[in-house]
């Protein structure tokens, strides 16, 4: 009777040694297929009285944020831009936050608080064209189309590089600024630019901008102007070397004058006195080129 008892005892125990024999493997197999799939976090600092901003390559869809450390919200009307900071003064504990984009990526980020944080802001856009050390493109919700569409749309202007204005153009100081032509697409105007410099001395641009002026001003009345915003640019040009020339792109939205109105394109040299200026009538406006009319395609 003894024996049975031993035996049934044995089975027994190799019954149990066998079940938690498998139960080990497929624990091991699972924790090697989580560890195969995780996704390495970024790693940022944030601080409390400055605010960091991370740009994505695409609109923002979800934000969720590991602790009550954290305070972030999309940038106004800005759609893959975040700005975070933190909510608490110097937190110790790591936190962590997370990230999903229109284009269906998902990002992960670990945060660590620093009072003198060394960036401020994180581009995450590999192919941002426009990036350098104080710029990045925004897709701006008011577009109203695609944000890849006006990109595509500006590089095809810039690489056929047609002349289709002759008559609009600045000389002076061995510099020469021309208009090459202004299309149209979905209520935004493209404004293809030129910049000549015939000189040995490099022209270093300070800024550029567009504004609506009065024709004339008779004396005793106010001169009254409307600068104009320029929603997006292709290349962002910062200097034109001595002998050479550069071309620029610029989206702004749909406008027209009256009468009495031009449109003033105003180049400013920085530390320097080479400015260029530039006079667009209504009727060049009217006659800008629909892109549609144009061999571009537009995915």
């Amino acid at each position: 009777m003894k024996s049975i008892i031993k035996k049934i005892l044995i089975t027994i125990c190799a019954m149990l040694g066998f079940i938690y024999s498998r139960a080990q493997t497929n624990t091991d197999s699972l924790n090697h297929k989580v560890d195969s799939e995780q996704i390495e976090p970024y790693r940022i600092t944030v601080t409390y009285n400055k605010t960091t901003h991370l740009i994505f390559p695409s609109a923002i869809r979800y934000v969720d944020l590991g602790s009550e450390f954290l305070t972030a919200g999309k940038a106004d009307d800005a759609e893959n831009v975040l700005r975070i900071k933190a909510a608490v003064k110097d937190f110790e504990d790591e936190s962590n936050f997370s990230v999903i984009t229109d284009d269906g990526k998902f990002y992960s980020f670990s945060v660590f608080y620093s009072s003198y944080p060394e960036i401020l802001t994180y581009n995450l856009d590999p192919n941002d064209k426009s990036v350098s050390n104080s710029r990045a493109n925004i897709h701006l919700e008011d577009l109203g189309f695609s944000p890849s569409i006006p990109d595509q749309l500006m590089e095809a202007i810039y690489k056929k590089n047609r002349n289709n204005i002759r008559h609009i153009a600045s000389r002076s100081f061995g510099i020469l600024f021309t208009l090459k032509g202004i299309y149209i697409y979905q209520g935004k105007y493209y404004f293809n630019t030129q910049i000549q410099n015939k000189t040995n001395v490099s022209f270093q641009i300070d800024f550029i901008n567009f504004k609506v002026v009065d024709k004339k001003v008779a004396k005793r009345t106010v001169f009254q102007e409307k600068p104009l915003n320029i929603v997006r640019t292709y290349s962002d040009i910062a200097e034109v070397p001595d002998n050479k020339t550069c071309r620029e792109v610029y989206l702004l939205d749909q406008f027209t004058l009256d009468h009495n109105k031009i449109l003033v394109i105003e180049l400013y040299e920085k530390n320097g006195g080479r400015h260029q200026r530039l006079e667009v009538e209504n009727e060049d406006l009217i006659r800008a080129v629909l892109l549609k009319d144009l061999p571009l395609k537009i995915k």
